[in-house]
């Protein structure tokens, strides 16, 4: 610094040292133009090798998320084997003499509209019983069920089905 190859600038309790630019031969307008196209011809190339490199990590993300060719083959041979059992499983059940007739099938479907009809009816009935109980009672609806120990569908998971 005391040879005035090196500047020194003080910043409260720093010092900056940095070289003497005005020693330094001052570069013409051309050699700048030219120093600007060498930037832009080297930035053009910068983006072109990052767009490059960008787009082979996303062929390589893609080559590491397929299946490799002996994992395919597994994955094949087990398709296979699912195949065959699913085809075995319809010859039985095509060739099985007791299928159900639509006679009995309509009679079970009858069956079952009524006793859903009458569950619905009951259910009704209960839970009108049970406002009307809960009316003059000075504790929760939940607490009166468990007191007298009453369990609903509700409980148990059970949904009516539908029609």
């Amino acid at each position: 610094a005391q040879q005035g190859r090196v500047r020194e600038k003080v910043y409260g309790k720093q010092k900056i040292y940095f070289a003497d630019q005005e020693q330094l031969p001052a570069a013409s307008d051309a050699e700048l133009r030219g120093l600007d196209g060498e930037i832009a011809s080297r930035s053009a190339q910068v983006q072109a090798l990052q767009q490059s490199c960008r787009h082979m990590e996303a062929e390589l993300k893609d080559l590491n998320s397929s299946m490799t060719t002996p994992e395919i083959a597994k994955e094949i041979e087990t398709l296979r084997k699912d195949c065959a059992s699913y085809t075995e499983k319809l010859e039985r059940i095509k060739s099985a003499t007791n299928h159900v007739t639509p006679e009995e099938k309509e009679k079970v479907c009858r069956e079952q509209q009524l006793y859903r009809r009458e569950w619905r009816r009951r259910k009704r009935m209960a839970t009108e019983l049970l406002d009307a109980i809960l009316e003059g009672y000075p504790k929760s609806k939940k607490q009166f069920f468990e007191e007298v120990g009453i369990e609903t569908d509700e409980d148990h998971g059970v949904v009516l089905p539908a029609t």
